[in-house]
């Protein structure tokens, strides 16, 4: 239905103030509609938060009571709780014990689970000491703790002695690098040579880096038993207790494998008792036991000491150090006694072992005896090395003096190498064995070039060496066997040391020295044995000069020789060279190229001059009556016996 038209300008106005006028009433009616339930609701509220104050009212007494109520709840709730936790304890314990009543023997494992619930819930009754009888409990459960940690150490003692036992020889040795395995018997029993010809063999043995494997003391399986043992005695404050059991376990088992072994104890009058034999014996049996007792058994206790208190420092160096002392002090004592006994030349060598083997060791005594508790036995060790090398370096100064002062009155009657200098220069050779010992020993003492420390000594023994010889040629009533004394021992010395490491120390200077003294000698004795022999050879005396050969009517030749004299000449020659000879082949040179080379010089001036006398004189004899009576000699007669000098034969052995 479509709107009236109104073709008028004005009709369209009226229209839409018609309209607005009727929207503006309803807008209006619906405002006051809207006010009048606004109304009613502020009365309604009103009246709804009047009833709810009242209601509040009435409820709060209900609330309070709710509240407490709940409350309550709580707090029973929160009592069954501890009660729960209080009663769980109880019967933790009450498990507990039956475990510990039982003892630790059948399960060792359960027993400990055993003691540690029972440590927690002495743990949880001092946290709780509200519990009205937490204190009875508490005193109940300390008593079973300590029944339970007495129980303990008795287990832990005899779960080690039961696994304690000594270690017989033979495992020890096969232990051993196979060189240094006795064939049979203790180590050094089957060696029946005499010191100075198997120490070297000795003292070298322990110089390469021979890997040792200890032995096993107690099987891998038990020791982790033993360590929970420990664990719990050291919670339960026993540490004097487990050190007690395990010195009282170990120490007599240790004592007892070396003594097994062969290690006795022996005082310093034992020692000086001794015969030098039986003594040697067991100087050499004794660096067998340092070694074996160091590198092997005491480094396998170190060994079960590191394992079986793990956790524990203390404990293991004092442990170790309880176990160990009996052992080492007896091993030492006797090192000690060697130290202090009274000195000779012939134990220079097996002090230097000893020496040798305290050095050798000292890195490893270092490390096994290492903490506090260790102290004294490391030093006892260390010490001893030092009265060793004391000891030793009085030696030397004893055997130079005694060298230089040897009043032995046996003379060599053949004038051959003196018995002194064979022992000396053999003894020099064996210390050069000992180079690195040496060095090491006088680094003992001082600093400085050990090298010429050495050298310093071996010249010092051999000049008292040289000034006993002096002495000792003197007793000779021959000045040619005198010489023919000091050329032998002094070239002995030189060719020794030329042969020897002692030529690089000494140096090629003291070997021209002492070579030069030997020619000395030898030319002496050319000398005073020959020069009277040689002037029956000279011409001097037998001619005038001018004159021929040809011989006169008086029995001179035109130069004016007797022939007389010429036979006094020869007969004196004859005799005297007899003589030297019967009395000379009884001497001795012993060094072959010594002797061809003195017998050469010799051979050198009297054939030539023999020849030449036989030339010029012996026609005079030859004309005369018996000729072989003063010619008894050719010049290859000569020479043959010459041959037969300083061959050392005695007077009965016949000619050749």
């Amino acid at each position: 239905m479509g709107m009236p038209r109104n073709t008028g300008g004005g009709g369209i106005a009226v229209v839409g103030i018609d309209m607005l006028s009727e929207r503006a009433a309803k807008m209006r009616e619906a405002v006051h509609k809207s006010q009048s339930i606004t109304d009613n609701m502020v009365s309604i509220l009103g009246s709804f938060d009047h009833r709810l104050s009242a209601l509040e009212t009435a409820m709060r007494p209900t609330q309070i009571r709710t509240h407490a109520i709940r409350k309550a709840h709580v707090n029973i709730d929160k009592t069954l709780k501890a009660a729960d936790v209080i009663l769980s304890q109880f019967d933790l314990s009450r498990q507990a014990e039956a475990k510990i009543l039982k003892g630790p023997h059948e399960d060792l494992e359960s027993y400990l689970e055993a003691i540690e619930q029972l440590r927690n819930n002495i743990r949880f009754f001092n946290n709780n000491k509200s519990f009205k009888s937490s204190d009875g409990v508490l005193n109940s459960a300390n008593s079973l703790l300590a029944k339970a940690i007495s129980k303990l150490e008795e287990e832990f003692k005899q779960l080690l002695s039961s696994y304690s036992k000594p270690v017989e020889p033979e495992r020890l040795f096969e232990c051993l690098p196979n060189s240094m395995r006795p064939s049979s018997g203790s180590p050094g029993e089957s060696n029946g040579k005499n010191h100075l010809s198997s120490s070297h063999a000795e003292h070298n043995n322990g110089t390469d880096n021979t890997v040792y494997t200890p032995p096993t003391l107690i099987p891998p399986r038990i020791l982790p038993l033993l360590h929970d043992l420990v664990q719990q005695m050291v919670q339960a404050v026993h540490q004097q207790q487990l050190v007690k059991i395990y010195r009282d376990t170990r120490s007599p088992v240790l004592e007892e494998s070396l003594r097994k072994l062969g290690v006795e104890k022996l005082s310093k009058d034992d020692v000086q008792k001794m015969q030098w034999e039986v003594l040697e014996f067991k100087i050499g049996n004794w660096i067998h036991f340092m070694r074996i007792a160091v590198k092997l058994l005491f480094a396998a206790e170190r060994k079960v000491c590191d394992q079986m208190f793990e956790g524990f420092e203390h404990l293991k160096d004092q442990c170790f150090a309880e176990v160990t002392t009996g052992s080492v002090a007896v091993l030492l004592s006797f090192g000690d006694a060697i130290a202090k006994s009274k000195r000779s030349p012939e134990k220079l060598f097996v002090l230097l072992d000893m020496y040798e083997i305290m050095r050798e060791l000292h890195s490893e005594i270092e490390l096994l005896f290492r903490g506090k508790s260790c102290n004294e036995i490391r030093e006892s060790a260390f010490g001893l090395s030092k009265r060793l090398a004391q000891t030793a370096q009085e030696t030397f100064r004893d055997f130079e003096e005694a060298v230089e002062k040897d009043a032995t009155k046996t003379a060599v009657s053949d004038g051959t190498v003196h018995p002194l200098t064979s022992y000396v220069i053999n003894y020099v050779k064996f210390l050069f064995d000992y180079q690195s010992t040496l060095k090491q020993l006088f680094q003992e003492f001082e600093n400085g070039d050990s090298n010429s420390q050495l050298a310093s000594v071996t010249m010092r023994i051999m000049q008292a060496l040289q000034t006993n010889l002096d002495g000792k040629s003197k007793q000779y009533k021959d000045p040619a066997l005198t010489n023919l004394f000091l050329m032998n021992n002094i070239h002995y010395m030189v060719r020794s040391v030329r042969r020897s490491e002692a030529k690089d120390l000494l140096g090629d200077d003291w070997v021209q020295r002492h070579r030069r003294v030997v020619q000395q000698h030898a030319n002496q004795y050319k000398r005073i044995t020959w020069a009277k022999i040689l002037q029956c050879l000279s011409i001097q005396g037998l001619t005038s000069s001018g004159g021929s050969n040809s011989m006169g009517v008086d029995g001179q030749n035109n130069s004016g020789v007797s022939r007389a004299l010429v036979k006094e000449r020869l007969k004196t020659f004859n005799i005297q060279f007899e003589e030297l000879h019967q009395r000379q082949s009884q001497w001795t040179v012993p060094d072959t190229e010594l002797r061809e080379s003195l017998r050469l010089a010799v051979a050198e001036v009297l054939l030539p001059a023999y020849r030449s006398f036989i030339k010029r004189f012996g026609p005079m004899v030859e004309n005369g009556k018996n000729p072989q009576k003063y010619i008894r000699y050719s010049a290859e007669d000569l020479e043959r016996m010459l041959g037969e000098f300083f061959e050392g034969k005695t007077l009965n052995e016949p000619k050749r």
